[in-house]
């Protein structure tokens, strides 16, 4: 039913890491791929120039959540979708809302037919469905569309977590069947946007399995991994993954929502992940943390005060070939914006530079070594 298509073009024979490539409607994408989040309609710090021309970002993730409250689906259909309208030349993965719902607790009402939240902006009340997640994606005409499902927060008990994803998998029935519908209909859609289903389950690996298995039923462009990154510990999160990906089918992309830090990018990948996606790091370097080749980067530490050597001497960024960690520091200390612009830049850079790597390694087969090297360098700290 879907235009969207992946192919494996290598694997490593050590572990389940593979090379792909992801042909959207927007292009053809390399994967593994790192997706920068842009909430509402942008990477904060960032132009698109920037992210598309400067960095190569190829695919980011705008949030469904706040762009159906504002500026609205309608508003964004109206001007021609969202590429059209944030002047984004290449792909786009939208969210359902769903996390951001669940994570408002006391302002959201779980039902069979969705989900009643009020809006943290002005107490509205709205709801969510499978259907009408789907319809708002749509007016979007995001190249790949995610269900609607319950994120469940972390701990929860064994009978919460399957209820909670029986009901996600009711859920992606619906919206599998109401996506089919519209891609059906004269002059709906977009040739080539595709419907991902999420795996849940909480941090039980039986019902990830369950999970899994009968999301295959519906034969979808690609698969997510859901529920990660919700306050457990990170080896549980790649726990959840290693149970899950077996079942999931090979010639399918794999996405795992919202990993994770540096050195785990690797460990996703390693697990048969393709696509993540992360606010970490751009919310990082704007609060100051920037990430390099050797390790971490405080930069409002004295140390960094009369430093003149780049940020990362092996990074060919923008920030890194232009300017010194003492001007970086200078800048943060001060509040002005253009900290969190170098900054940002070069935290993605950073991101985006790791998963070239990946690549390289697995089509060279040379991943299992450059694995290696990332585990020894944690364990050294």
């Amino acid at each position: 039913m879907s235009f969207l298509s992946f192919e494996v073009v290598a694997e490593c024979s050590a572990t389940r890491a593979r090379a792909g490539l992801l042909h959207t409607p927007h292009g053809t994408i390399e994967t593994p791929v790192f997706m920068p989040v842009g909430t509402q309609a942008t990477v904060k710090g960032l132009t698109q120039r920037d992210l598309a021309d400067e960095l190569g970002v190829r695919m980011l993730l705008a949030n469904t959540y706040h762009l159906y409250l504002r500026p609205g689906h309608e508003l964004i259909r109206k001007i021609g979708g969202l590429h059209r309208f944030m002047s984004w030349p290449n792909g786009i993965l939208t969210d359902s809302g769903g996390y951001q719902v669940f994570s408002l607790s006391g302002l959201r009402t779980i039902t069979e037919q969705g989900v009643e939240f009020r809006s943290h902006l002005n107490g509205d009340l709205h709801i969510f469905t499978p259907e009408s997640t789907v319809d708002v994606q749509l007016a979007f005409g995001s190249d790949v569309l995610m269900v609607l499902d319950e994120c469940p927060e972390y701990p929860v008990s064994h009978e919460y977590a399957r209820q909670a994803m029986r009901r996600t998998l009711r859920w992606a029935r619906q919206s599998n069947a109401h996506f089919r519908r519209r891609m059906s209909e004269k002059g709906e859609g977009v040739s080539g946007q595709a419907l991902f289903p999420i795996v849940q389950g909480s941090m039980f690996a039986d019902l990830r399995r369950e999970c899994a298995a009968a999301l295959l039923d519906l034969d979808t462009a690609g698969y997510a991994i859901g529920g990660l990154s919700v306050g457990e510990p990170r080896a549980l999160s790649l726990e959840m993954v290693e149970a899950t990906e077996p079942i999931l089918p090979r010639q399918r992309p794999r996405y795992a929502m919202g990993v994770g830090m540096p050195g785990e990018l690797p460990e996703y990948v390693a697990r048969g992940v393709d696509m993540m996606d992360c606010v970490l790091p751009s919310r990082n370097a704007r609060n100051g943390c920037l990430f390099t080749s050797e390790g971490r980067v405080i930069i409002k530490h004295a140390r960094y005060r009369d430093d003149e050597g780049p940020l990362d001497p092996k990074c060919q960024c923008y920030t890194c070939s232009k300017y010194s960690r003492a001007y970086l520091r200078h800048l943060f200390q001060s509040g002005e914006i253009l900290y969190a612009v170098l900054a940002t830049q070069h935290n993605i850079r950073r991101y985006l530079d790791i998963m070239r790597e990946i690549r390289h390694a697995i089509i060279s087969e040379s991943f299992p070594e450059y694995l290696r090297c990332v585990r020894s360098a944690a364990d050294s700290g």
